[in-house]
């Protein structure tokens, strides 16, 4: 019986520089589901890879003294390198230098041109250069550009552009005809409500003022957009032919099941690409996940804020699975996650070391110390087994439903409530007090039986998450791995197996103050690399990141009577909305206790209606309401503030209940 396919890609990595973590966690998170669709059954085909040309990366290669073609070979093994550490099972690792996409980039704009959906014009406007966007000055936030808040510089140049307006009505019918197709659902109602309802503008698909492109075979002084070029690898990767010439491969592959994103690129990815495919006459991609951002200290990561965590030095302080664990299990389906060396640290602890770890080494070593390492099913049973086998029988279900969704920690709660349960079983049952009495000796060998099938079960589960570790456990308990199809099933190790008599630590336990030393030292040296890609000294690089060296202005002294009058909460944004007319104000729908308050505040540039939700924020409670923009505000988000005008929502340390008073 031949096999289903099934075909993801993450978005290629912009080859500019080093992936942080956060870029990292995309090709994880793709992995995980490959690996997961491969344990089903599926002919899985996976891709990843990098986007290569651009005026940002003619500029950094120059800026190196360096070739643009000798610059992103550098980078792409970076990032190969990479993808390699955090065990990243990818099948093809394309690039949009590569001879084979070129061909078919080339083919397509002359197709995309000759049936009439570009036309050459001349484009005047305002230009980012990381995010290679032009924007008009009403798309502009504070005067700079919408998508990431960097400077943008006036352009005029000649170009191609491609007639979006052609095919948006057909777009927004194809998108209201499938209610999956962008997930999760903010998604979609920011596409259809901020770009496609109120109508798309013609998008330039050439340029003139750089030469690290595509060149366009009939009008060589223009190169193709990086936007078409990059987009396109999903289809040219797997062998597509604009002639009809398409590889076998391509064949049974496309239209690709998923595109696994950043939430950031959503616009070209739901919008432009699925445009370029009705012009192509393919058939879509049938879903687009976009995933939120991981944030450290309130902020998205970035090397010039000093905030940046790579894979590379996490896999070697907490290594390759655990770092895998916790980018996997802290993302929410919907909002930012939240990522520090002390978070990781406790979190690793808590449910590696502790829950995972520990039951499976002390449920070998039971197996050793009473039975020579021999797992007997003697079939003792009592009532508490039931429960234990109802959970890990009833997981794998419970366990699809999430994965096939995309809420990835949801389903390592659903594995993880396995473990979880054996721990508790182990308590339950006492084998140590069974093994007091001889007499118990059928029910302990049974007690035993039944948690290493629970293990297993559950560590099937767990591979796509944390391969290298499911491989030790299934060798430790000497047993195979099992099928999906036999995850409802309890019993199915054969009586008799012998256990490892030497178990390997699968976690050990981390000390936080030990973390926070490398931590440290992995900091001043990005530091210092920081410093010497920019021309400053160290010295002067860590002076001005240093938040200490920030002055203070000092208002007037008030009395405690006047901060007692000030009454401050912990509150959970429950809904959050852009304010009409403003660029600058969100408006948020608060709990407070069992309140309710509508607060307006000016974070917009900072954070995006999508990314409050869910927040816990510091609130000041008791503020006089008043209306701004026309829109009442019944209180304050505390915010702070940085010298360069960047803003930080205040949030508590730990997780607390809504309406906890702050004092």
């Amino acid at each position: 019986m031949e096999k289903k396919k099934y075909y993801l890609t993450t978005a290629i990595a912009y080859a500019s520089g080093k992936p942080h973590i956060g870029n990292t966690y995309e090709a994880i998170m793709a992995d995980s589901v490959a690996r997961y669709k491969r344990l089903q059954g599926f002919d899985v085909f996976f891709q990843t890879g990098t986007d290569e040309h651009g005026l940002k990366i003619e500029e950094k290669a120059a800026a190196k003294g360096m070739k643009p073609k000798e610059f992103v070979d550098n980078v792409s093994d970076e990032i190969k390198r990479i993808w390699k550490r955090v065990n990243v099972s990818y099948d093809r690792f394309i690039r949009t230098t590569d001879a084979d996409h070129e061909k078919q980039i080339k083919k397509m704009f002359k197709k995309f041109y000759d049936q009439g959906d570009i036309y050459k014009s001349e484009y005047e406007g305002m230009y980012c250069t990381p995010c290679e966007s032009f924007w008009t000055p009403s798309q502009l936030v504070d005067g700079k550009c919408p998508d990431c808040g960097r400077e943008v510089k006036p352009a005029k140049e000649e170009s191609y552009f491609f007639k979006m307006s052609k095919y948006a009505p057909r777009l927004i019918d194809y998108i209201n005809e499938h209610p999956d197709f962008i997930q999760p659902e903010s998604r979609k109602n920011e596409i259809m409500n901020n770009f496609l309802l109120p109508g798309l503008q013609d998008l330039c698909v050439s340029r003139t003022s750089f030469k690290w492109g595509i060149p366009v075979d009939f009008d060589p002084k223009h190169v193709v957009y990086v936007w078409l070029d990059a987009l396109a690898n999903y289809i040219t990767g797997v062998g597509y032919d604009v002639d009809g010439n398409s590889s076998e491969l391509c064949k049974k592959m496309w239209p690709a099941d998923v595109h696994i994103i950043g939430k950031d690129i959503i616009r070209f990815h739901a919008i432009y690409w699925p445009i370029f495919l009705m012009a192509l006459g393919q058939p879509l991609y049938k879903q687009l996940f976009a995933h939120p951002w991981f944030i450290q200290s309130g902020e998205k990561m970035s090397k010039s804020k000093g905030n940046v965590l790579y894979a590379e030095d996490l896999c070697d302080v907490y290594g390759t699975d655990a770092v895998r664990y916790y980018v996997l299990h802290e993302m929410p389906y919907g909002n930012d996650g939240s990522i520090s060396w002390d978070l990781m640290t406790e979190k690793i602890n808590a449910d590696l070391a502790n829950t995972l770890g520990n039951l499976v080494n002390r449920t070998i070593a039971m197996s050793n110390k009473y039975f020579g390492g021999e797992v007997i099913n003697a079939m003792v049973c009592e009532p508490v087994d039931d429960e234990l086998k109802a959970v890990a029988t009833g997981a794998y279900e419970k366990f699809c439903a999430k994965m096939d969704s995309f809420r990835i920690a949801d389903a390592i709660d659903e594995v993880f409530n396995i473990y979880k349960r054996c721990n508790k079983y182990i308590d339950e049952t006492a084998p140590w007090a069974l093994a007091k009495d001889e007499d118990k000796k059928g029910r302990l060998q049974t007690v035993l039986y039944n948690l290493i099938e629970a293990i297993s079960i559950a560590t099937t589960m767990v591979e796509p998450f944390m391969p290298e570790t499911a491989e030790k456990i299934f060798a430790q308990l000497n047993v195979e791995k099992r099928s999906f199809e036999e995850l409802n099933q309890f019993g199915l190790i054969p009586s008799g197996i012998k256990v490892t008599d030497t178990p390997e630590i699968l976690f050990a336990r981390l000390d936080p103050k030990e973390v926070a030393v490398k931590a440290e030292e992995i900091r001043k040296a990005q530091a210092e690399e920081f410093a010497r890609e920019n021309g400053e000294s160290p010295a002067e690089e860590t002076k001005t990141e240093n938040a200490d060296a920030v002055k203070l202005e000092m208002k007037p002294e008030i009395t405690f009577d006047d901060f007692g009058k000030m009454q401050f909460a912990v509150g959970k944004i429950l809904k959050c909305e852009a304010v009409p007319k403003s660029k600058k104000l969100l408006c948020s729908q608060v709990q407070i206790g069992d309140t309710v308050k509508q607060i307006v505040s000016g974070i917009h540039q900072f954070y995006t209606p999508e990314e409050m939700v869910g927040k816990e924020v510091m609130v000041l409670v008791n503020l006089k309401p008043a209306t701004l923009a026309g829109v009442l505000s019944e209180g304050m988000l505390l915010c702070a503030e940085a010298p360069d005008g960047s803003l930080a929502l205040m949030k508590p340390e730990k997780s607390m209940p809504s309406g906890s008073e702050i004092c």
